[in-house]
């Protein structure tokens, strides 16, 4: 998605066939494929939580483990190991359960409905009305319906219990992207019957302002923080900026048979990040689970690296020179030099000790002369063979001796 804009610039779907178990694109799945997001949607607790001043990014909480249980439910880490004590941006940036979790019960265990209302005005409890048909219609819970329970709250902190499409991952976290205006995803540009416009689609605004300029702040430094130290620190490069966060999701989570879960893994970020140009969503179903690395950071975020960098370094950029017609007083000195002897002495031998030697070799040539260099040299003439005021015989060769 173009930042600003909400352009799609491009969407590959590849589903592989279980009968010949090659990849076809046969559906739309960011559009169509409504599911539990997992840890991506730890952005939206960040958000309310700071947007609604109920904590800061430095608030420190215990990990107790990588293990907490509310309502004889457990809440797990993927790993457990590490300091237990760690800050809500550090619980972000390595996308602790546990912390975030704690975070979100603990402020609106008491109100549940300010943080899911949170969740409303953003944007996300509705389809985005999108130009293709078949958007699935996302699904939060909300308090004091049947789809409500006491474990609604804390599962919605990491991803769980909640239903969003790909398309719709993207659109929020391009609105951080995009300093906090959330732009509907755009299709088409114009529509041209040859050259004459039937019909144009401008930049549509979903939501002008999804939270304050200092929560996005805070929120795009964690998000840097997760590529830079945090769980998608493989992808991390000096010399090109990304910023997002990672997703694991387990589809099957009823079952516990290694072999048999269904893993969703998943990378959205935007770049470079200092002036976004480009959000970007990977989303990855089923990854090989046998040698360990199915989650987000292994699977989705190298696919993410490899496409903000082709784009990236395909995309013809242009800067600005301010500095064109600003005055270069050595410059100008010596071109005064040159054009005084050009035009003054056009019949005898000009003094050129002093003139870098290309200098000297066009004002001879062009009075006639053949020059010819003594010595190897790239800077200033010392002397001449022909000395200064003699009457100029054409073709005659002028020896330069250069520094």
């Amino acid at each position: 998605m173009e930042t600003k804009t909400g352009y799609i610039k491009a969407i590959s779907n590849l589903g592989r066939t279980a009968k010949d178990s090659v990849y076809k694109e046969r559906l739309n799945y960011a559009i169509r494929e409504r599911g539990e997001p997992g840890s991506t949607f730890k952005l939206v607790d960040l958000i309310a939580l700071l947007d609604d001043n109920k904590v800061d990014t430095s608030k420190v909480y215990n990990r107790r483990g990588g293990k907490i249980t509310l309502f004889g439910y457990d809440v797990v880490d993927s790993h457990s190991e590490g300091p237990q004590l760690i800050t809500l941006a550090n619980g972000f940036e390595i996308s602790s359960n546990t912390v975030m979790v704690q975070a979100v019960y603990e402020n609106y265990k008491n109100n549940p409905k300010q943080f899911v209302d949170r969740i409303n005005r953003m944007g996300l409890n509705k389809s985005l009305g999108l130009a293709i048909k078949g958007e699935a219609n996302p699904f939060i819970p909300q308090p004091g319906t049947s789809s409500w329970n006491g474990m609604s709250l804390p599962w919605m902190a990491f991803g769980y219990g909640v239903e969003v499409t790909p398309i719709q991952t993207l659109t929020l976290y391009n609105a951080i992207a995009n300093n906090g205006e959330m732009v509907k995803p755009l299709f088409v540009s114009e529509i041209k019957e040859w050259n004459k416009t039937i019909k144009k689609f401008d930049k549509e605004v979903i939501n002008p302002k999804i939270c304050s300029d200092n929560t996005i702040k805070k929120l795009k430094a964690v998000m840097k923080n997760v590529v830079k130290i945090g769980t998608a620190k493989k992808i991390y490069s000096k010399d090109f900026s990304m910023a997002g966060k990672t997703g694991t999701a387990q589809g099957n989570y009823g079952i516990n048979d290694g072999a048999n879960k269904h893993y969703i893994s998943s990378f959205v970020g935007f770049f470079p990040v200092d002036k976004p140009k480009y959000t970007c969503i990977v989303v990855v179903h089923k990854p090989n689970t046998e040698s360990g690395s199915f989650y987000g950071a292994d699977v989705a975020a190298p696919v993410f690296k490899r496409i903000a960098q082709k784009i990236f370094t395909d995309t013809p950029s242009s800067n600005e020179v301010k500095s064109l017609n600003k005055k270069i007083t050595s410059q100008d000195k010596g071109y005064d030099n040159y054009f005084s002897l050009a035009q003054n002495e056009k019949y005898v031998v000009p003094n050129v000790k002093g003139l870098p030697a290309m200098d000297a070799i066009a004002l001879l040539e062009n009075l006639g002369l053949k020059v010819k260099l003594t010595n190897r040299g790239i800077g200033k003439v010392k002397n001449q063979s022909i000395p200064a005021g003699t009457a100029i015989v054409r073709k005659s060769i002028i020896e330069l001796a250069v520094n």
